[in-house]
């Protein structure tokens, strides 16, 4: 008995530790999660930092504008609408167009994250057009929270283009969390990790559906 409790808690321990390492790195290479990226210098010391990628087959140039218009009630985050409807219901679906009206983002804009009135959202902090984006919020938590000094978040998102040889993109996504006291860093790890694996994998295959159909109707 004892030994198939063990074997049990060994086969959990070590799935969980996948699923958790999965969730830091999937896509991503060595050398991509070694590399500084733009918004770095935002966060000194991040208790988690996280690194994806993938490529996509059209050049950054049309990969850009999707990111452009990213944010709640603006384009969304093209994660699946499932995921949508189970966490974030008041959710508008993610956009299957380009939007004219959103391509006007600049250093300074505010990114909303949820429903006015929340204060939840990034603040837009480097653009560098068809490049990177980079995105910061410390909003990201229960505002009693925040005005209570009960926990802190200072997190960073960043989206980087780089053009492949054969006229695609590579897109690495990162983002890096600085978080206070001790259990809001251990439910980071615990809860947040895990749940990016989906996140960060939806939102790419999201993109990938949209710019692919975008560059087939434009053909």
């Amino acid at each position: 008995m004892r030994r198939r409790t063990l074997a049990l808690v060994l086969l959990l321990g070590g799935s969980g530790a996948a699923v958790h390492h999965l969730g830091l790195t999937t896509g991503s290479t060595r050398q991509e999660r070694r590399r500084v990226l733009p918004g770095d210098g935002l966060l000194a010391r991040p208790r988690i930092s996280a690194t994806h990628a993938t490529s996509l087959a059209a050049p950054p140039d049309e990969v850009w504008p999707w990111l452009l218009q990213v944010g709640w009630h603006r384009g969304g985050w093209y994660t699946p609408r499932w995921v949508d409807v189970l966490m974030f219901p008041d959710n508008l679906p993610s956009a299957d167009r380009v939007v004219p009206e959103l391509q006007g983002l600049e250093v300074g804009d505010w990114v909303p994250d949820g429903p006015p009135g929340t204060g939840c959202g990034f603040e837009v902090r480097e653009v560098e057009p068809h490049r990177h984006l980079v995105l910061e919020s410390t909003t990201h938590l229960p505002s009693t929270w925040r005005r209570r000094g009960t926990a802190r978040l200072h997190w960073t998102w960043a989206f980087v283009l780089d053009p492949e040889p054969e006229g695609g993109t590579r897109l690495v996504f990162r983002w890096r969390a600085r978080t206070w006291p001790w259990w809001l860093t251990a439910g980071g790890h615990a809860f947040v990790v895990p749940a990016d694996l989906v996140m960060s994998r939806g939102m790419f295959r999201g993109l990938r559906r949209r710019v692919d159909g975008h560059a087939a109707a434009s053909g």
